[in-house]
């Protein structure tokens, strides 16, 4: 599912539930703070600025998160060999069902089946993109049809360098996830690299990891600081393992093939999943199910189900 999609599904959700409320077109500029406690946020909105306060703020918003630089919390970083460029080009009738990955020497290209369009990702090594867009357009479309010949009929749709969006990749990790009165968690607490595509599933993790933890102090209104360091304790283990294999990969796979001018030759472990297909379920669990699964808690589900009925 598309992360815009996702984010449309959870709204549609919580809209159930009295209390829910969701602010849109609202872009944090600070934290509240009092006696050394973060008391809420203030945020900028068409209509102008307001304050937002709670027991808890939960900064989870992405890589270049407002909240956790606000909050002053230090980042440990790890360094990518490359950035995406990811577009849309339209799905025909005719284009293959499933979603495809090219290495070809100097350049890679992704294309993920959203449904109607294709999302695609093209991965330049890091700081180039500016020379790619320095080069005419035209040339770069051929260049994706080489890549991809089952978009020659839609490609004349992707007019130009507006209509794509630059990815910098970053890959880090908070020393502390909180302060007093604030979490973070997914890309604000984590940032991965986009191998495996596995961000998102990390966040929701978090998210889920972070509710099962925090229902009873919320109602309680007793939230703690060991309550968000137990948090941090049980999703940073694989947060460490998924980002120390994601580093692996970038070291010895992607960063060859962006520099490499020869034709490729594909690594072992490539070779014996293609050869040895009960080895596939390895990477599909690691990419699907990740390290450590997280259950929402049956007390949890019990806990909501009455709380949707008030």
């Amino acid at each position: 599912m598309p992360q815009w999609d996702f984010l449309n599904f959870l709204a549609e959700k919580a809209a159930h539930y009295k209390a829910f409320d969701l602010k849109m077109q609202a872009e944090v500029i600070a934290l509240i703070e009092q006696s050394g406690r973060i008391i809420g946020v203030r945020a900028k909105t068409p209509d102008g600025e307001i304050e937002v306060r709670a027991d808890l703020i939960v900064g989870a918003d992405g890589r270049t998160s407002i909240v956790r630089e606000k909050a002053g919390l230090q980042a440990r970083e790890f360094g990518a060999p490359m950035d995406v460029l990811w577009f849309r080009i339209r799905r025909t009738a005719e284009d293959p069902a499933g979603s495809m990955g090219r290495f070809d020497a100097g350049r890679i290209f992704i294309a993920l089946n959203r449904g109607d369009y294709w999302q695609c990702g093209y991965v330049t090594p890091k700081g180039q993109f500016e020379k790619l867009r320095g080069q005419e357009f035209e040339k770069f479309r051929i260049e994706i049809v080489k890549l991809a010949p089952y978009l020659q009929d839609s490609i004349e749709e992707f007019r130009g360098w507006g209509d794509a969006e630059l990815l910098t990749v970053r890959v880090n990790r908070l020393q502390e996830w909180f302060r007093p009165g604030l979490l973070c968690i997914g890309d604000a607490a984590h940032a991965m690299s986009p191998v495996g595509g596995v961000g998102i599933n990390l966040a929701i993790q978090d998210a889920v990891a972070a509710a099962n933890v925090l229902f009873k102090p919320l109602l309680e209104m007793r939230v703690t600081i060991d309550d968000l360091r137990r948090i941090q304790t049980r999703r940073e283990l694989p947060t460490r393992l998924t980002q120390r294999v994601q580093l692996a990969v970038q070291d010895r796979v992607i960063a060859p093939v962006l520099t490499d001018t020869q034709p490729l030759k594909s690594p072992l472990a490539v070779r014996l999943l293609v050869r040895f297909p009960f080895f596939r379920r390895i990477p599909g669990r690691m990419i699907g199910l990740a390290i450590r699964p997280e259950h929402v808690s049956q007390e949890l589900v019990r806990t909501s189900a009455v709380a949707r009925q008030l």
